[in-house]
């Protein structure tokens, strides 16, 4: 890895699969940018299992909604975007808990978003988690993580 790559962490737990497993085609056709994908682990409990949705990166909370957030890196060229569901937006904020204030400066793994995937599929959204290199090249990730990851380990390096 050398000193310009960006090491982007599972800010969920669950499976890590390609972008095109998220039925949504902003994020399946990478319009915004690579990444990957992580489904949330459907046994992780009922509409109740709240967990924390934590920062990839260390950097600055550019963005901050309850649905999805921006952190940037400290170099400021470049942001990772972490949506929680997919048309979640349309939830307006039910069953999303903010952490922390857009502008703060965050660890890589400092909760962000509280949230229940589970709650979410409740109520007809899927759950699946994109992470996004937002404008990166499509060739510019490697190292890609593919099966279970936790919060906190390696889902891709953003060269």
């Amino acid at each position: 890895m050398s000193d310009h790559a960006l090491r982007v962490l599972a800010p969920v737990p669950g499976t890590a699969r390609p972008l095109d497993t998220v039925p949504d085609p902003v994020f399946s056709q990478s319009m915004v940018g690579p990444g990957l994908a992580v489904h949330p682990d459907s046994e992780q409990g009922g509409a109740g299992d709240l967990q924390e949705a934590r920062s990839p990166i260390a950097g600055t909370v550019a963005k901050l909604h309850p649905h999805a957030f921006v952190v940037m890196a400290p170099d400021q060229t470049r942001g990772v975007l972490v949506h929680l569901g997919i048309d979640t937006v349309d939830l307006a904020g039910e069953g999303f808990s903010l952490l922390v204030e857009q502008g703060d400066e965050v660890a890589a793994g400092t909760p962000v978003v509280r949230w229940s995937p589970s709650g979410v599929a409740a109520l007809g959204k899927s759950p699946v988690v994109p992470v996004v290199a937002l404008d990166a090249a499509a060739d510019a990730l490697t190292e890609p993580a593919d099966g279970a990851v936790d919060h906190g380990q390696p889902l891709f390096t953003w060269g």
